[in-house]
């Protein structure tokens, strides 16, 4: 990486730049949801607001160089079934210019040492990239010291990664 990468929380006033962005990740992934876009010719992710209006949820802009480059949308939450709240990952999008730099690896894990704690990061197991890149990520983050699983969950069939850095 040559240029600097910040990871910015982002202001409710930048909302509509996360609402545009939000629109190339998912052109990039209805390749696996099928998602058609709809009579404006928008995606339409229907969950940006919560990212304002829950503090379970905190939305960051990834800059590379000042510029735009993707987002990463963190969640806290309790699991249903379960008493102890974990960090989630529940987007992660870095634009394809910025692709196969090191910057979705760098930033991946500087977001977990910003949240420290058990950590559950999900995968579509269709998107045979992401799994590559996820189990790489953490693989490398936490020695090996991480668990998989698969599970039907929102509509995919996911792989989950959890894993624990709060020492």
């Amino acid at each position: 990486m040559h240029d600097t990468v910040t990871i910015e929380r982002i202001p409710v006033e930048h909302k509509s730049v996360l609402r545009q962005l939000m629109e190339l990740y998912d052109y990039d992934f209805s390749e696996y949801s099928g998602a058609d876009v709809n009579e404006h010719g928008l995606y339409g992710y229907g969950r940006v607001d919560h990212y304002w209006t829950a503090e379970s949820r905190i939305p960051y802009f990834i800059k590379v160089g000042g510029k735009h480059a993707g987002f990463v949308l963190v969640g806290h939450y309790v699991p249903e079934g379960t008493t102890s709240p974990i960090w989630a990952i529940n987007e992660f999008f870095i634009m394809r210019k910025y692709r196969r730099r090191g910057i979705g690896t760098y930033v991946a894990c500087r977001v977990f040492d910003m949240h420290r704690g058990s950590w559950q990061v999900s995968q579509v197991c269709d998107n045979d990239i992401s799994l590559l890149f996820w189990e790489r990520v953490i693989s490398d983050y936490t020695n090996g010291a991480y668990e998989k699983r698969r599970a039907f969950r929102y509509g995919f069939d996911r792989q989950f990664i959890t894993f624990d850095n709060s020492a």
